[in-house]
Order: C-alpha cells, then sequence, then structure tokens
C-alpha cells in the first residue's frame, strides 16, 4: 500500500524532480519548464459540480496509450482510466493497491519520458557505475 509520501520519497531518488505540495504534483525540469509525471486525479463526483481531489489515486504519465492499455489490461484492481484521459498517455493508479517496487518502477520510467535525454542517460549511467 503507498501513499503520497512514498511518491515524494521515490521522486527524491530522480533527478531534477520537484514536488508541488498545492495540488500534489511531481515534475521535472526540462528545458527550463516543469514537466509532470505524477498528480492528483481529480474526480468528477457529481456531473454537474466541479472535479475534486481524489488523494487515494494518483495519475501518471506513461509512453503511450499502448503501454496504458497494457497497465491495465496486466492489473485492473491496480490501474485504470476515465473518459477524461481518453487518448492521453496518462494511466489512473489506486495508491492502496500498488505495492512499493512497482510504484518506483512507474515513476522512474514516467520520469525518463519527460526529463531531458542527456539527464535520463546520465541517470542510467550513474545506475550501471
Amino acid at each position: 500500500m503507498a501513499d503520497h509520501d512514498d511518491v515524494r520519497r521515490i521522486a527524491a531518488t530522480l533527478p531534477d524532480t520537484s514536488v508541488d505540495s498545492g495540488r500534489f504534483g511531481v515534475s521535472v525540469a526540462n528545458r527550463g519548464k516543469q514537466k509532470g509525471i505524477a498528480w492528483s486525479w481529480m474526480e468528477r463526483i457529481d456531473p454537474k459540480k466541479a472535479r475534486v481531489v481524489n488523494d487515494s489515486v494518483l495519475a501518471v504519465r506513461v509512453a503511450d496509450v499502448g503501454e496504458k492499455e497494457t497497465l491495465i489490461g496486466a492489473n485492473p484492481a491496480v490501474y485504470f482510466t476515465e473518459a477524461h484521459y481518453n487518448g492521453y498517455p496518462a494511466v489512473l493508479v489506486r495508491l492502496a493497491e500498488i505495492d512499493d517496487d512497482e510504484l518506483a518502477e512507474l515513476l522512474t520510467d514516467a520520469w525518463r519520458c519527460m526529463a531531458p535525454k542527456a539527464l535520463v542517460k546520465q541517470f542510467d549511467d550513474d545506475r550501471d557505475a
């Protein structure tokens, strides 16, 4: 079972990441801009009202829609989506259902999608050393 503290701890291991505590989100610096890798899910509880933060679910960037569909198909107890994310490369994650290792792999892959290529290469080189 994971929570925002676990997300923060994992994000701290990834170069040039920052955590926005306002509306929880994790991003990586790329060309002078913050690129989101994970953020709080805004759930639509009532179709006539504004979305509200659901802290038990995290939206996480993935490489493409195919990867998203693979994750959902492999483990629908953990991963899901909603109409708002149709065609967008992000998957919704039930934090209570994901283990620490899988969350770390998911966030690292999300970071790889958004981080500068040179930074990813340096990260990989440092890990292989």
